[in-house]
């Protein structure tokens, strides 16, 4: 499975195809990846021989630089990791500013790295000695303050992002709006189901990884009518460098402001419990609130490919996106867990139609269901209204209609 999902990483970059994939035994002396001789003559003998292979992803999370350029000295051909290959992956989908500020930010420890490689070999033009235009500085010291300067950059660009982020966010809360975070391994079928839960024709999903890198708002309504939003957010991967993860840490900050985790799985992929460990991992490193991550939903995505299946799981709900099995009890689950989460009620309130009641409540509240009352004597036409509301706008309700 780490084979497939290797070729799988090579085929979502346009332009790009697996000659061949091999599973070879490493040895790691000093923490850096090097191969046996025997293995390592046999690789250079394939990669040399073959003219259509133009390059080698080895997959493991980082190359050491010196490693990197030993192997493509070697083989002769550019050798990729997995950070250069999701990152590259990352860059070619970057839609927003935000996403390519991120991109910038995480591509700042590649540059790092290739700095110091430069610097551990003194004769390498002489950029270790020479100084700059009587500036005192070396080449390499100004290429490290330019780094420094751009990652100062880039952050202050992010922060203001942030808090315009986070002044939405605020809005939001201030209308009430319940909030489902929808987080998944790459390529589970996150925006599937939310095209399906929605009915937003807008959204587009797409068969490859990392289709989604900003976190995007979609409108939906549960049963009794209440409007949330599902926010759509970045896939998790196995082995991630942690500063990617780092870098997108503003976008996955609605994660953590939202009311409800859903945390979608594929359920076909033979190494689901692996995915299912690598998602909770990463979130159990963003820190977010306990609360939120005890009351997670677990929905079981693509089951209309496992012929029978049943979730092993008592809580999860077994779904496909797809062809829209499942989806009327995936709505109800939804409904209960916003309401215990955001402390909504459904009422029954007895209101005067002649009054300003029912508009207050169409406007601050939930409204199901309108049962007119003709006969209520002396007190006009009443109605009795149920309603979904939270505590604080059934406060302002009795406040205003004693």
């Amino acid at each position: 499975w780490q084979v497939a999902e290797a070729e799988a990483l090579v085929h979502t970059l346009d332009g790009w195809s697996v000659v061949e994939s091999m599973v070879v035994p490493s040895k790691t002396p000093d923490g850096k990846l090097t191969f046996g001789k025997g293995t390592l003559e046999h690789l250079t003998e394939r990669v040399r021989g073959s003219p259509e292979i133009t390059a080698v992803f080895l997959n493991v999370e980082r190359l050491a630089t010196p490693t990197k350029k030993e192997l493509e000295a070697r083989w002769g051909v550019p050798v990729f990791d997995r950070f250069t290959v999701v990152l590259h992956i990352f860059r070619c989908n970057a839609r927003t500013k935000e996403a390519r500020l991120q991109v910038a930010l995480a591509e700042l420890p590649l540059l790092r790295s290739r700095l110091k490689s430069s610097t551990a070999r003194p004769d390498a033009q002489g950029w270790g000695s020479r100084y700059i235009m009587g500036s005192g500085e070396s080449f390499v010291q100004v290429q490290q303050r330019l780094l420094k300067e751009k990652e100062m950059k880039i952050r202050k660009a992010l922060e203001r992002l942030r808090q315009k982020r986070r002044l939405l966010g605020t809005r939001r809360r201030r209308q009430e709006f319940p909030v489902i975070a929808v987080v998944g391994y790459t390529n589970c079928g996150k925006t599937t189901l939310i095209k399906a839960l929605t009915g937003d024709d807008a959204v587009q999903p797409r068969d490859q990884l990392f289709a989604t890198l900003d976190v995007t708002a979609h409108a939906g309504w549960l049963p009794s009518r209440m409007a949330v939003i599902y926010m759509d957010t970045i896939g998790f991967l196995s082995q991630l460098p942690h500063s990617l993860i780092e870098s997108f840490s503003a976008t996955l900050e609605d994660v953590a402001h939202s009311d409800l985790i859903v945390h979608v799985r594929d359920v076909t992929h033979p190494e689901t419990e692996l995915q299912k460990a690598s998602v909770l991992s990463s979130l159990r490193g963003l820190r977010l609130p306990a609360p939120l991550l005890d009351s997670m939903l677990e929905v079981h995505n693509k089951t209309d490919l496992v012929p029978g299946y049943s979730p092993v799981e008592p809580q999860a709900v077994a779904v496909s996106a797809l062809r829209g099995h499942g989806l009327p009890e995936l709505k109800a689950r939804l409904e209960d867990a916003v309401l215990r989460a955001t402390g909504r009620q459904v009422l029954t309130l007895r209101v005067r139609l002649a009054g300003a009641q029912l508009s207050w409540l169409h406007q601050e509240a939930t409204v199901q269901a309108v049962d007119v009352i003709p006969e209520a004597g002396v007190a006009g036409v009443v109605a009795d209204v149920t309603v979904v509301i939270s505590k604080s706008a059934y406060g302002k309700f009795r406040k205003l209609f004693p």
